[in-house]
């Protein structure tokens, strides 16, 4: 029976890799978009340039540009790039074209220095969610727990993956980019270890310290290659889906195995359930309204509800181990 069970899931993942990967192919950002090829586009950057970026008026430029602009990077050409979008959409809308991408990026209006204020705001706001239940959980859970260190470390690299994200929607750079992707993807590969440790490794120490092994060697394949060989965002965003879609049933399965034994089990399942099905939003992928919300902002924020909820069953299940271990039954 448990072999069957194991066999569908496993054919149920191929299915739902492939799939996912597929559509993630196509919704991968390109190096270049349909506006940002456009001559219009291309010649004003190159005139707004030679005429705004040289001699008296590049230091004209620079001494009347705000303290945090010059803090976070913007330059006199970044703000040509800039000037010469809106330039660009306001010709496409006259025509009566669709609104076009930049860089494979949809055009945002600047907020202060913030290049997409709503992305920004939203993965601020996860991060707060997380450093707050992170310390809610270290009050309510004494450090004896056996998973006490394990999801402390878990919400550590989860909070510096929100940090870049913030950072990363705040400016886009070639270092803020890769530090968004390579934070995320840590934070996915922790998530399955944190559920080897919890499914498995509270009985068998030494399977979640092979599989921890075996994720941070996949972890410097991964960026290894992204850095040194292609930064293929297609792949990227494959490798991210097969690792999300193993830890979704991996998770479920735990949840229907032990669904009779803990009552506290449907908060792990609709978590889980939540973050890859409210990942789907990506498809939507709209231009930003009021040229400030686009599909990856109402991603970031519709998430921010469910660390409540995620921590609230780490809270539980951390408690129910602790209680089973003072009374001295196996662990589950």
């Amino acid at each position: 029976m448990i072999i069957s069970q194991w066999h569908t899931a496993w054919h149920t993942a191929r299915v739902l890799v492939a799939f996912t990967s597929a559509v993630l192919l196509v919704l991968a950002p390109a190096s270049g978009s349909q506006g940002d090829k456009e001559p219009v586009y291309r010649d004003c950057v190159k005139q707004c340039s030679r005429t705004n970026c040289t001699g008296a008026r590049l230091r004209g430029f620079e001494s009347a540009q705000p303290p945090y602009m010059a803090l976070t990077g913007w330059t006199c050409r970044d703000d040509c790039r800039y000037q010469c979008m809106w330039t660009t959409v306001r010709l496409y809308q006259a025509e009566g074209y669709g609104v076009p991408q930049f860089h494979g990026k949809w055009p945002f209006v600047r907020f202060l220095c913030f290049e997409e204020p709503a992305s920004a705001l939203a993965s601020l706001l996860n991060g707060l969610a997380c450093l707050l239940m992170l310390l809610r959980y270290r009050s309510a859970v004494p450090r004896q727990c056996p998973m006490y260190h394990t999801i402390t470390a878990f919400s550590l690299v989860s909070l510096n993956a929100w940090f870049w994200s913030t950072v990363f929607h705040t400016r886009d750079t070639y270092l803020t980019e890769k530090m968004d992707y390579f934070c995320a993807s840590a934070v996915i590969l922790y998530s399955i270890y944190l559920c080897c440790v919890r499914t498995l490794g509270l009985r068998r120490p030494g399977v979640s310290s092979m599989v921890g092994v075996l994720l941070i060697l996949a972890f410097t394949s991964h960026v290894s290659y992204l850095t040194f060989v292609s930064f293929d965002y297609g792949y990227n965003m494959a490798a991210n889906a097969t690792i999300g879609i193993i830890n979704l049933l991996w998770w479920l399965c735990w949840c229907w195995h032990h669904r009779r034994a803990l009552p506290y089990w449907w908060k792990c399942g609709v978590v889980v359930l939540l973050l890859h099905g409210l990942a789907l939003l990506e498809l939507l992928d709209f231009p930003p309204l009021f040229w400030v919300l686009d599909a990856h902002a109402v991603w970031h924020l519709s998430t921010v509800p469910v660390h409540f909820l995620f921590y609230s069953f780490l809270i539980d299940d951390s408690l129910h181990l602790l209680n089973t271990e003072k009374i001295g039954v196996k662990l589950e």
